[in-house]
């Protein structure tokens, strides 16, 4: 069975708003030597984004540890990314502020050497850090290499940080090097307490 994630069209406008509200945003961040997000804020409207979240919410037999489900058609997020190509489907659901993703990229092999991961978001929003990993350089001394490698990013320059707000609805994708160069969070959030529903994309080799 194939899902396909039909969102509002780049053209897609209402004769009863001239503002042209239901024209989606897209913002690229170029993140440099290959790298590079895109962020669709309201990649679904806000009718759409409940109905889903309240679909997956109470359908979805939501376990502990997440479990990843592959499935061998092609899953496609509509439009947005035409010509990409999809086959497993990760979904987490963050039930408060102490549910959260520590640091870490997705680079295993098999997701390829480029991967493109789409992320949808319904519910509450959450904060997105994105980093740039330490570099590599011949002469970076020894008891550098050997500090812990949070502390090392503690140093970084906050230049190569970036924070997205995942909003209600929203699309976020990681292309290029991305994988390789960065690594991402969703951190703790004290003052949360409602349910955010995240579905991930990816394609496996």
């Amino acid at each position: 069975m194939s899902l396909k994630l039909k969102a509002v069209s780049d053209s897609d406008t209402d004769p009863k708003n001239p503002n042209n509200e239901n024209i989606i945003k897209r913002e690229i961040v170029d993140l440099r030597n290959g790298s590079e997000v895109l962020y669709i804020q309201r990649f679904f409207t806000y009718d759409q984004s409940w109905k889903w979240f309240h679909f997956l919410n109470n359908h979805i037999p939501w376990t502990r540890p997440t479990v990843r489900v592959f499935g061998r058609s092609c899953l496609q997020v509509h439009k947005a990314l035409p010509g990409s190509c999809f086959n497993s489907l990760l979904l987490n659901r963050y039930k408060g502020g102490n549910d959260y993703v520590g640091w870490h990229s997705d680079d295993e092999k098999l997701y390829g050497l480029t991967p493109e991961i789409a992320s949808v978001s319904f519910g509450c929003d959450r904060d997105f850090f994105l980093k740039k990993k330490p570099c590599k350089t011949s002469n970076v001394s020894k008891r550098h290499d050997e500090e812990p490698a949070s502390k090392r990013l503690k140093k970084s320059c906050h230049a190569d940080q970036y924070t997205f707000k995942l909003k209600h609805g929203s699309l976020l994708v990681m292309r290029g090097n991305t994988q390789r160069d960065w690594i991402h969070s969703v951190p703790k959030r004290a003052k949360v307490d409602t349910t955010r529903i995240n579905l991930t994309f990816r394609h496996v080799l």
